[in-house]
């Protein structure tokens, strides 16, 4: 039995996605992936900040006005989220939206962090507390009027995760998802081997500094590559801490391995505001979730069931 694949790349959601689909007849391989790529279009439809038509939107103009019902896909989504908050004391936090972002701006041309108190004023309606949601009625409120509510920090999981679903019932019994880094794997490739996965470098994003194999797994890697400043010789990354409203420091690159692409790609930005040693810890307490964790001296740490060759 001879297997096929195909693959289509393509830009979705803001970022590069490539959906790969393997199985013994080309026609199916082919099937799965377009329907991979109308799933990843319809969630980006369902979520996206950047239109006036999307339930994200609708929620965000009623915030401080009236709760909004939602659809029971968008409510058990935020209600994962809620979780999230919680297990990470708020590291996590969907109402980011909310930050006043004149302050951040992350270009060649910001020299200096704002003052910690304009920077605590910058984060004053991000809480996840005040995002209501009534479980009999479907609906969700946000408390207070400026607040926004964004799916940045999961939508790309929760997106590959489902794209893997809808892949899987047309027939792909081998694939990958990759949305930008954070993707998700079953099965395995055209040759009968597991899937390898590279880990970037975050000093030179285009060499890999880790690969391993995988199969039925998912992996998110968030770094400060991507978007950085130095000041005073300093490194500080564009994650913004939703506590403090400053940027997080001390940490490079989380990568988060685990079986669902949706709570990896969750997890990897609180451990980056959490920092190495509270990120570790609560990893450690998680089953089936695994973490490599970068430093800002290029140190690697690794969470304890973790093997790497």
């Amino acid at each position: 039995m001879i297997m096929q694949s195909h693959s289509e790349a393509l830009k979705l959601m803001g970022n590069q996605f490539e959906l790969t689909a393997v199985h013994e007849s080309f026609e199916i391989c082919k099937q799965a992936v377009e329907q991979g790529i109308l799933e990843v279009k319809r969630i980006e439809q369902l979520l996206t900040t950047f239109s006036d038509d999307s339930i994200t939107a609708l929620i965000n103009r009623n915030a401080g006005i009236t709760p909004v019902k939602v659809p029971d896909e968008v409510f058990q989504l935020l209600l994962r989220c809620q979780r999230i908050s919680v297990l990470t004391q708020g590291a996590f936090d969907i109402t980011y939206g909310s930050i006043d972002k004149k302050y951040w701006n992350f270009d060649t041309k910001m020299t200096q962090l704002p003052d910690p108190k304009l920077a605590k004023k910058s984060v004053k309606l991000v809480d996840f507390r005040n995002l209501v949601v009534d479980a009999e009625k479907k609906t969700v409120f946000l408390k207070q009027r400026g607040m926004r509510i964004g799916f940045g920090g999961i939508g790309k999981g929760y997106a590959a995760e489902m794209a893997r679903r809808v892949m899987t019932s047309f027939g792909a019994e081998s694939g990958v998802v990759n949305a930008a880094g954070d993707l998700t794997a079953w099965g395995n490739q055209i040759n009968g081997k597991p899937w390898t996965i590279g880990i970037a470098d975050p000093n030179h994003k285009q060499h890999l500094f880790s690969q391993f194999e995988i199969s039925n797994k998912s992996v998110a890697t968030s770094g400060d590559y991507e978007k950085f400043v130095v000041i005073n010789g300093k490194r500080y990354s564009h994650t913004i801490d939703p506590h403090t409203g400053m940027p997080a420091q001390g940490l490079k690159s989380v990568t988060i391995i685990c079986g669902n692409a949706e709570l990896a790609d969750a997890l990897t930005t609180p451990v980056i505001v959490m920092g190495r040693e509270a990120g570790l810890d609560m990893i450690n307490q998680l089953n089936g979730i695994e973490a490599i964790i970068i430093d800002e001296n290029d140190k690697i740490y690794y969470s304890k069931n973790i093997k790497i060759k």
